[in-house]
């Protein structure tokens, strides 16, 4: 299968492997450190929207185009998860969990 994609489209492609290349590393960085409250909830935040943003735009899809279920349908599940527990995470308190 040969698919020809235009010079802007690999350009847009490379960005978008930059955000979540960028993503991945505030993550991976800030693993150990405490989530919650208002403890690095701008990290929670970006994760919560990229996962929500994912979640909404794959169910949109998947209702569009009934097509590719066996690989759409554990996307959604899995964004949709990360979705509500990353929404946990930014409503919970950690000062309680932890008692620090």
């Amino acid at each position: 299968m040969d698919i020809e994609m235009p010079d802007v489209g690999i350009v847009l492609l490379q960005i978008q492997s930059g955000f979540y290349l960028g993503l991945a590393t505030l993550n991976w960085m800030t693993k150990r450190a405490l989530i919650g409250g208002v403890y690095n909830r701008p990290l929670a935040m970006g994760n919560l929207f990229h996962f929500g943003i994912g979640a909404i735009a794959l169910v949109k899809s998947s209702i569009k185009t009934p097509d590719h279920y066996e690989i759409i349908i554990p996307l959604t599940l899995l964004y949709s998860t990360f979705t509500a527990m990353f929404l946990f995470v930014i409503i919970s308190n950690p000062a309680k969990t932890y008692n620090v």
